[in-house]
């Protein structure tokens, strides 16, 4: 009975210091102001509105937004997944049935409508002149295309399984410095590297990953989607540094998606709440963004419902980062 009363005490001292106390507020400590980072802000399938809001705050405040419709002219859904602010000032993202740039007096300066049958979940810049496209369908092909000509330039098919659907087969997939396609196969659970010919290079398992960058120290960051992690791996293929659930007690994490790399180390973490949280009413629940240390310390948390209500969280560049997003400069 002895050794079975020990027990009971050990297994309630670890539910303490993973939960915590009634009352108790998790964000306690850590910065919540919106005046930490300037910033752009998207995401995808804020249902409880009719527009869908790329945001854009400095110094604490909302400076400049943008609405697309929630369905196209056509009925079609339209979902804000990938957002770059340009050296110029343009603003270019993807909304699922295509992507588009537009300038700051929201001026449309190109747009691509994705063809009936595929969605676009990725438009990386490649210099002022040329974008990434990754599109989804059969065949799911990666495209970059010439925003002044309108001309693809490079298409190249991507594998997909034996998925059905085209809304599960890709998120971010991203262009390295090194002129490799970095592909985050979600339905397939693998990060691969191709070359331009489509001959595969490196690849990694990951669950459900949502998306991958190519850091600077040559390491590769991964998002879990489903599974909600942040998780650094080397050349070998070998977890160096992960982020996940049992890192954040008492702040539950949903679907991470983008995920940033800072120039001071920190990791910026997107918490996509829709297809966790059922009732949109509870999402306020919910915390949008994350930046944690190397160390996991979280050191920034961003909560904003109301006043301005964000919504869902998918995409985020940090304006206060050092170098061009359009010449690959941050790792985003």
């Amino acid at each position: 009975m002895k050794i079975l009363n020990n027990l009971c005490c050990v297994l309630l001292a670890i539910f303490a210091m993973g939960s915590p106390a009634k009352g108790q507020n998790p964000l306690a400590g850590i910065d919540t102001s919106l005046s930490r980072h300037p910033f752009v802000y998207a995401g995808e399938w804020d249902y409880r509105n009719n527009l869908q809001t790329i945001w854009m705050v400095k110094t604490g405040k909302v400076v400049w937004s943008y609405g697309i419709p929630i369905k196209d002219d056509k009925g079609e859904l339209q979902e804000l997944g990938d957002v770059h602010v340009l050296s110029n000032g343009h603003i270019l993202f993807s909304r699922k049935v295509g992507a588009s740039e537009i300038t700051r007096d929201k001026k449309i300066v190109w747009n691509y409508d994705a063809p009936k049958g595929t969605e676009i979940h990725t438009s990386q810049p490649v210099g002022l002149d040329k974008v990434l496209i990754m599109q989804n369908g059969f065949p799911a092909k990666i495209l970059i295309v010439n925003k002044i000509s309108g001309k693809v330039e490079k298409e190249l098919v991507m594998p997909t399984g034996d998925i059905k659907t085209t809304h599960g087969q890709f998120r971010h997939v991203r262009l390295t410095n090194a002129g490799t396609f970095l592909v985050s196969h979600m339905n397939m659970g693998k990060v691969v590297e191709y070359d331009s010919t489509g001959k595969v290079l490196w690849s990694v398992m990951a669950d459900h990953p949502w998306a991958a960058i190519r850091l600077k120290n040559g390491n590769t960051l991964i998002s879990g989607d489903q599974a909600g992690y942040a998780r650094e791996v080397n050349p070998k293929g070998e977890t160096v540094w992960e982020f996940s659930q049992k890192d954040a007690p008492g702040i539950p994490l949903y679907n991470i998606q983008e995920c940033n790399r800072l120039e001071n180390g920190n990791t910026i973490i997107c918490n996509w709440c829709p297809n966790k949280i059922k009732d949109p009413k509870l999402w306020v629940n919910s915390v949008q963004v994350f930046e944690v240390t190397p160390n996991k310390k979280i050191v920034w948390a961003l909560k904003s419902w109301a006043n301005p209500d964000f919504g869902p969280a998918s995409a985020i560049q940090l304006l206060d980062q050092k170098g061009k997003e359009e010449l690959g400069q941050l790792q985003r």
